[in-house]
C-alpha cells in the first residue's frame, strides 16, 4: 500500500534541493570555469566527492556534525531553537550537498565550452559581469542547466543513505526510497514494488526528456 504522504514529502525535497542547488550551483560553477585561482582543483575535489564517497558516510558525519550533542547543534538549538537531525531541514541540507556535483559539473562544462568571445563582445558592448552571466552565457547553455536540474531532482528522489543517516525514517522525514526499504524489512513486497517501479517509471522518463532536449538542442545548433 503506497503511503502518498511518503511520495509527497520526496518530490518536495527534490524541488527544494533542486531549487537550492540551482541557486548556488550557477555561481560557484562560473567561478570553477573562469576563476584564475590556483585552489580552484582542491573546491573541485570537494564538489566531487560525493560521487565516490559512500552516502552512508557523508550521512553519518551530518548526523555527528548536527547532532544535538554537537557544538553545533547545540548552538542552533539554543540561540536559533532549530533541530536539523531527523528533521526535514536536515533532509535538504544532507541532499544538497549530496546532490551538489550533479548541479555543479554540467553547469561547468557548459560554461567552459563556450567561446570566450561571447564574454569579451558582451564586456565590449558595455554590459556588465552579472548582466553578461543572465543575458548571454546562461541562454547558450540551456542543456547543460536543463540536465544539472533533472540529474539533481532525479539523484535526490532516488537518495538513499544520506537521508536515512541525517533523517531517520520517521513520518515527517519518509521518502520513498526508505519506504522502499521498511516494506522489504517487513517482507511486504507488494508495497515495495509499487514505490520501486514508480521510481524507476520516474526516473527513465525523466531522462529520455533530457535526452530528447539534448538532441534537439544539438540538431538546432547545427
Amino acid at each position: 500500500m503506497i503511503e502518498w504522504s511518503t511520495l509527497y514529502i520526496t518530490i518536495k525535497l527534490a524541488l527544494i534541493t533542486t531549487s537550492v542547488l540551482l541557486i548556488i550551483g550557477v555561481p560557484i560553477a562560473y567561478w570553477l570555469a573562469y576563476g584564475s585561482s590556483k585552489l580552484k582543483f582542491i573546491f573541485e575535489a570537494l564538489i566531487a566527492l560525493p560521487l565516490v564517497l559512500p552516502p552512508s558516510v557523508l550521512g553519518f558525519y551530518l548526523l555527528v556534525g548536527f547532532g544535538g550533542q554537537s557544538v553545533l547543534g547545540k548552538f542552533l538549538n539554543s540561540n536559533f531553537n532549530l533541530s536539523i537531525a531527523f528533521t526535514f531541514i536536515g533532509l535538504v541540507i544532507g541532499s544538497v550537498i549530496y546532490s551538489l556535483p550533479f548541479m555543479i559539473q554540467p553547469i561547468q562544462a557548459g560554461f567552459q565550452q563556450l567561446s570566450p568571445s561571447l564574454k569579451e563582445a558582451s564586456y565590449t558592448l558595455g554590459k556588465s559581469r552579472w548582466q553578461t552571466l543572465s543575458m548571454v552565457l546562461l541562454p547558450n547553455i540551456k542543456s547543460s542547466l536543463l540536465t544539472g536540474i533533472v540529474l539533481s531532482f532525479a539523484h535526490t528522489i532516488g537518495e538513499f543513505g544520506v537521508v536515512l543517516m541525517i533523517g531517520g525514517n520517521l513520518d515527517e522525514t519518509r521518502v520513498a526510497s526508505i519506504a522502499i526499504y521498511d516494506s522489504v524489512n517487513k517482507l511486504d513486497y507488494a508495497a515495495a514494488h509499487s514505490y520501486s517501479l514508480l521510481l524507476l517509471l520516474f526516473s527513465f522518463i525523466i531522462l529520455t526528456l533530457v535526452y530528447s532536449f539534448n538532441k534537439k538542442a544539438i540538431t538546432s545548433f547545427k
